[in-house]
């Protein structure tokens, strides 16, 4: 049963596409707490990139579509940062939302298939991203518990039998690590 562990990338100071030395820091803290996976992919932002590598982790490919959303379209249906409920909400809808979070599935899906029997991947990306992805792929679960969108380093933990979504775990960080 493989199993997809997907995270927000960490800290930077926007507009600027680094991390920061905090963000660098954080993500070197959480990385030491993960584990090892079979498979590393990341946006193709920087600040995603650089989180894989901070958390102590090579990179084996980058994924254009886990940096950009595949329509903006659906921005105007949700808030991203009001996390997975806000997006069933919009899934619901089955317009721009719906696809979007289809799309972001599809591309985890492919993850998943790549993994061995029992394998991990670590996936960096975004807010929104994140929370689009896993309504996509498990649309009816209830995700009133789940809070806000991920903030930095937070993120999912999927479980995959072949390249179905069996469930998901929010992944937050302890109190203080932000």
């Amino acid at each position: 049963m493989p199993d997809i562990e997907h995270r927000r990338h960490s800290w930077r100071e926007p507009p600027g596409h680094h991390l920061t030395q905090h963000g660098v820091d954080l993500a070197r803290r959480v990385g030491e707490t993960m584990g090892r996976f079979d498979l590393v992919v990341t946006s193709d932002m920087p600040r995603a990139f650089e989180t894989a590598i901070a958390m102590g982790y090579a990179v084996d490919r980058q994924e254009a579509h886990l940096g950009t959303f595949f329509g903006g379209e659906f921005q105007t249906e949700v808030d991203w940062t009001l996390g997975c409920a806000e997006f069933a909400r919009g899934f619901a809808l089955g317009g721009a939302t719906a696809r979007e979070c289809r799309a972001q599935a599809g591309l985890l899906r492919s993850i998943a298939a790549e993994l061995p029997e029992g394998g991990r991947a670590l996936v960096v990306s975004h807010g929104g991203v994140i929370e689009a992805g896993v309504v996509g792929l498990l649309p009816d679960i209830n995700f009133d518990d789940w809070g806000p969108a991920c903030e930095r380093c937070e993120g999912v933990l999927l479980h995959f039998e072949g390249t179905r979504c069996t469930g998901a775990d929010i992944l937050r960080l302890p109190e203080g690590w932000q």
